[in-house]
C-alpha cells in the first residue's frame, strides 16, 4: 500500500486495506519513497556532473519527485490551500477541496512552495550538499505522514483516505520514525542542520496539521499531500545554506 500510493512503481495491491495496514503504510511511508529519493539525487549529482546551473538541477529533480509520485501531494496542497481559503464554513471548505478543479488560492500556494523548493534545493546544490539534500527532503516529507496519522488526529470526513488512516498509527512509533530520519540525517550533512532540517520539517507539518484539524475538523487525504509538501519545502530551506 505504501509503495502503490506514495509513488508510480508497480507492485501488487494488498489483500486487504484495513487501519492496520494503512497504518503501516504510513509509517512505511519513507522506505517506500527510497526510489525517488534516489532518483532525485542522482539527477542532482548528473547536474553537477555536466555542469548545469544549480537551479536547473533542483527543478528537474524536484519534477523527477512530483512525477513519480503522480503529482498527489502537490494536488493535495492545491486543495487545502483552496478550503482553507475558501470559506470558514467546515462543510463548505471541505466541500472546495472534494472538487477537482484549482482555484486561484490553490494555484499560488502551489507555485509560490514549488519556488521556495526549488529556489532552496539550488541553494544546497551551491553550498555543496545538493544531493543529501535532495534525499533528506524527501524522506522527511513523508515522513510526517506517520506523525499527521497519529493516535488523537481525527478524520474529516467518515469516508475517503483521511478516514482511513487518521490516527491508525501509534504516537510511539510516530515518534521512532522522526529519531530514525533526524539520524540519519545529521549523519549525511553537518549534523546541527540535518537535524534542524527534520526538526523544522515536522514543526511546519504540525502547524498545518493542526491548523486544518482546527478548520476542518480532522485530516483528508489533501491533507496529508500538503503537509507533505510544505515538510519539503522547510527542510530544504534548512539546507539551502
Amino acid at each position: 500500500m505504501a509503495v502503490g500510493t506514495l509513488t508510480t512503481v508497480r507492485v501488487p495491491a494488498p489483500e486487504v486495506i484495513d487501519r492496520r495496514v494503512a497504518g503501516g503504510a504510513m509509517v512505511l511511508a519513507p522506505l517506500a519513497v527510497v526510489p525517488l529519493a534516489a532518483v532525485a539525487s542522482s539527477i542532482v549529482f548528473l547536474g553537477e556532473l555536466i555542469g548545469l546551473p544549480a537551479f536547473a538541477s533542483a527543478a528537474l529533480a524536484l519534477g523527477a519527485v512530483a512525477l513519480g509520485s503522480r503529482g498527489l501531494h502537490l494536488d493535495g496542497l492545491s486543495d487545502t490551500a483552496d478550503g482553507l481559503g475558501a470559506s470558514y464554513d467546515r462543510a463548505r471548505a471541505l466541500e472546495v477541496m472534494r472538487r477537482g478543479d484549482s482555484g486561484p488560492t490553490g494555484i499560488a500556494t502551489l507555485v509560490l512552495v514549488l519556488l521556495v523548493q526549488v529556489g532552496a534545493l539550488s541553494g544546497a546544490i551551491s553550498a555543496g550538499h545538493g544531493i543529501a539534500a535532495a534525499a533528506i527532503a524527501v524522506f522527511a516529507g513523508r515522513g510526517v505522514l506517520s506523525l499527521c496519522c497519529a493516535r488523537g488526529v481525527p478524520s474529516a470526513r467518515p469516508e475517503g483516505l483521511g478516514a482511513t488512516v487518521a490516527g491508525s498509527v501509534p504516537v510511539w512509533v510516530a515518534a521512532v520514525v522522526f529519531a530514525v530520519l533526524a539520524g540519519a540525517a545529521a549523519l549525511t550533512v553537518p549534523w546541527w542542520q540535518g537535524l534542524l532540517a527534520v526538526t523544522l520539517a515536522y514543526a511546519a507539518a504540525s502547524a498545518l496539521l493542526a491548523r486544518c484539524v482546527q478548520r476542518l475538523g480532522g485530516v483528508t487525504g489533501d491533507v496529508l499531500g500538503g503537509c507533505v509538501e510544505v515538510a519539503v519545502a522547510v527542510a530544504l530551506l534548512a539546507l539551502s545554506f
